[in-house]
């Protein structure tokens, strides 16, 4: 009896990602054959396809990626070359991808926040121990810094490259998360959700009517294990059901070797008005976050890093929505008022936020079937404590008579403690603090 073949494209889900042969230049297919007890009798051949950029999205040209690369990187004034191998762009503020979007064609830049909260204080120092005096420390920056800056009237615009929109699946999804893209939904866990999605988080958060947030939390270099993974840690302000409708602001740091090249410890942002269907980018990669500071470049790298048993280093970030214009303006540091994103470009969070978090989040692709290496944070749990733990601390919300304060009824989560965990507490210097992270696979982590 003659066998039949049967050919079959296997699509594979973010966790099964990292299981796919890493190529992007040629097309390579893999056939396991295995006898299959089916009715027929018939011999199943399965072939993964994993063809290169150009092939699988059906780009015979490099047309569509510089028409791409153009449209994201905009005439410059001035151009610096970072230590990093970076190139930061000094682009002219009226210039931005921001005015791309159809709702801002006639927006007129708000160069300033009609109002900040109140309870602002001076942030931008190191506090050694929760009960010694503070002490200074130099101050974070970003590598580019080191090789000049942009004059005022432009805002810094990290290049896109030809190999950065390579790495992507898709010219459509560079600079965006993928639609399994999952924001950690504490009193609604869906298992199957989380193992297809394959991120995994340890954070605070609280639930309520909320009009920004505010945290300072120190920079590490946590390790990578794939290159389709990532390690973050950041604020989300979310607004919605946290189905098709989730409004989310985030903003941290990250290392994402497939989204920049290399595994620098990198300043971020992200918004979406749809779960990360169709809305919403990293940085400035599409229309939306309109910046007006010249200092600081989203997506670059931000130096020094904080050492385990050693300095510790951090950065401050604050969120609030201006009560008078509705825009979420976002400040980085002591001060720097960096741009905000116009509340016309979501539904929920046109209003106010009804979720905060704060903590990691990492990608779990689970490579050779087990759980990642991947660390987040300082790559150490908790309970280690200060010099060793990744840590947000002066975490704070701004309630509706547009005031700072300590959050109230603070609740943690984690989907897998014995990979990453979360822990809160509060003292008279710190205020409310988190620590959280943790090294990935363990032995308590198969």
């Amino acid at each position: 009896m003659r066998e039949a073949y049967q050919f079959k494209r296997i699509f594979l889900w973010p966790a099964d990602v990292s299981r796919r042969i890493s190529t992007r230049s040629f097309t390579l297919i893999v056939c396991l054959k295995q006898k299959m007890n089916l009715f027929f009798g018939s011999l199943v051949v399965l072939c993964l396809v994993n063809f290169g950029y150009a092939a699988a999205n059906g780009v015979s040209n490099k047309v569509e990626i510089m028409k791409h690369l153009n449209h994201l990187n905009k005439p410059s004034i001035k151009s610096i070359k970072s230590p990093d191998g970076d190139i930061i762009d000094c682009v002219h503020i009226s210039n931005q991808a921001a005015f791309d979007h159809p709702s801002l064609k006639n927006h007129t830049i708000q160069m300033r926040p009609t109002f900040h909260p109140e309870g602002i204080i001076n942030d931008e120092r190191i506090m050694k121990s929760s009960s010694s005096s503070e002490e200074k420390q130099p101050t974070i920056s970003q590598l580019w810094h080191q090789n000049g800056n942009c004059p005022k009237g432009t805002i810094p615009i990290r290049r896109t490259k030809k190999q950065d929109i390579l790495r992507a699946s898709s010219i459509k999804s560079y600079g965006k998360k993928n639609n399994f893209s999952f924001v950690a939904h504490p009193t609604s866990i869906d298992l199957d959700l989380i193992n297809q999605s394959g991120h995994q988080h340890a954070i605070a958060y609280v639930e309520g009517e909320f009009y920004g947030a505010k945290a300072t939390m120190n920079v590490w270099d946590p390790k990578i294990q794939q290159p389709n993974e990532f390690s973050l840690s950041q604020i989300w302000l979310l607004g919605g059901s946290f189905a098709s409708d989730l409004n989310s602001i985030e903003a941290g740091w990250q290392v994402s070797p497939d989204l920049y090249g290399d595994s620098n410890t990198r300043f971020f942002t992200y918004w979406t008005s749809d779960a990360y269907e169709a809305t919403g980018c990293y940085n400035l990669l599409c229309s939306g976050f309109i910046q007006i500071n010249n200092e600081i470049a989203l997506g670059a790298s931000i130096s020094p890093i904080s050492k385990y048993h050693g300095s510790q280093y951090d950065i401050s970030i604050l969120i609030w929505k201006d009560p008078e214009q509705g825009n979420w303006w976002m400040q980085f540091g002591n001060g720097k008022v960096l741009g905000y994103w116009p509340g016309s470009i979501f539904s929920y969070l046109s209003e106010s936020a009804s979720m905060i978090q704060w903590g990691g989040e990492v990608v779990n692709s689970a490579s050779d079937g087990q759980h990642t290496t991947t660390q987040m944070g300082s790559g150490h749990f908790p309970e280690e404590g200060f010099g060793k733990s990744s840590y947000f601390r002066n975490v704070q919300i701004v309630d509706g008579s547009n005031s700072l304060r300590a959050p109230k009824d603070v609740e943690t989560f984690t989907e897998q403690a014995n990979c990453y965990d979360v822990q809160t507490g509060k003292n008279d210097g710190w205020g409310s603090y988190i620590y959280y992270g943790g090294p990935g696979r363990n032995p308590n982590c198969p």
